[in-house]
């Protein structure tokens, strides 16, 4: 079974985002970058799925500017076999990363495709549904077990309103991961040399013959509302008496 693993480079979640001053977007100049959760839980998944014999390959691809590469490295020293970038200055909706993958799947020919369910810079959960949607093939989205039950067969657990969710899918077939799929690993130092060595194939995004439009288009970007100081207040009478003559809430 051959496996893609999509992965992205985003803001690192523990640091403090800033908006740019002119509303833009917000501040990734020298600011601590690294790989999107939900995709180091795809490539803990793949990697597990190869220690256990049940998969052949594993390959990353990431689409982005030259500092994605970074982050196919550091998916390389986790265990995946070899990466393909490609390289793109332009930024891309969830439609047109799909159309991305979907071009490289058609020479890959891969069994299975894992995803994070969204990555934590614009939360949008799309990329997956579309990339399913668009190759015609079955889907398992927010899965928080898998398990291989033979070579045409995989089985999902999802995570549901209600409870979970029980699906078996035929491959090939697109999976998206929740947090509870399992813990990712760190990369050791001997792991981390030896992907500098791994294959990490680039392919500009003009070469592929796409056509992508950039139908979404950020107008601003705005940080959230300073919290007001709290007031203390001397009895519960005092408090009911606000909320319902200043705050007006009962």
């Amino acid at each position: 079974m051959k496996i893609i693993v999509a992965v992205k480079r985003v803001i690192d979640p523990y640091v403090k985002i800033r908006v740019k001053p002119d509303f833009s977007g917000v501040e990734t100049h020298q600011v601590k970058m690294t790989m999107n959760p939900f995709d180091e839980i795809a490539v803990e998944e793949a990697v597990r799925l190869k220690e256990k014999g049940e998969a052949s390959e594993v390959i990353l691809v990431s689409a982005g500017d030259e500092t994605s590469q970074e982050t196919l490295r550091a998916g390389l020293a986790l265990g995946a076999d070899r990466a393909i970038h490609v390289l793109t200055d332009k930024p891309l909706t969830p439609l047109s990363a799909a159309k991305i993958f979907k071009k490289i799947a058609e020479e890959e020919k891969p069994d299975l495709f894992i995803l994070g369910k969204q990555s934590i810079d614009d939360d949008n959960n799309q990329t997956g549904q579309m990339l399913a949607g668009l190759m015609g093939i079955a889907q398992g989205t927010f899965i928080s077990v898998l398990k291989k039950l033979d070579e045409k067969t995989i089985e999902v657990v999802r995570e549901v309103d209600g409870g979970l969710e029980t699906l078996q899918l035929s491959l090939p077939a697109v999976v998206t991961t929740d947090l509870r799929l399992n813990e990712p690993r760190y990369a050791s130092l001997p792991n981390i040399m030896k992907a500098k060595q791994k294959p990490l194939k680039v392919i500009p995004l003009e070469k592929m013959g796409l056509s992508l439009k950039q139908s979404v288009q950020t107008l601003k970007v705005e940080p959230p509302p300073v919290r007001q100081g709290g007031v203390i207040l001397g009895s519960a009478a005092e408090l009911v008496d606000k909320l319902r003559n200043t705050e007006k809430v009962i």
